[in-house]
């Protein structure tokens, strides 16, 4: 009986597209996660086990007022980023969105802490937050 095609070049030819395929998802991966550092946006396990920012359409509200007066100049009155970056699906804790808020990043954003209370940053993180 004739093969109209040879199986051990098939084999690697399969072997072959498969390890391109790997390397290809593992290449992703792990420019994915140099993005999120480089973002400042890292995903952390801690937001499973921390309590939620609470949100009401009021809360919202006054956090908006407080972003367009503080945030806006920066990351845009929509928040889609300007000088800063689009704040809309963030993947971190209410948690770090607080404490960015608070301390901000050397030589990228200003500290909030003298300029906004801690209801002020509640009602901040819950505005981000409500950005889908």
């Amino acid at each position: 009986m004739s093969f109209p095609f040879k199986p051990a070049p098939l084999g690697a030819a399969f072997l072959a597209a498969g390890l391109a395929l790997g390397s290809a998802f593992a290449l992703g991966g792990i420019l994915q996660r140099q993005a999120a550092r480089s973002s400042h946006q890292q995903p952390t396990m801690e937001h499973w086990l921390e309590p939620t920012t609470p949100t009401s359409p009021a809360l919202i509200t006054k956090g908006r007022a407080l972003f367009l007066d503080s945030c806006a100049h920066c990351h845009g009155a929509d928040a889609t980023g300007d000088e800063g970056p689009d704040l809309h699906g963030v993947q971190v804790s209410d948690r770090y969105i607080a404490n960015i808020i608070t301390r901000g990043i050397p030589h990228e954003m200003p500290s909030f802490a003298k300029k906004h209370g801690a209801a002020d940053i509640t009602a901040l993180t819950a505005y981000v937050r409500s950005l889908e």
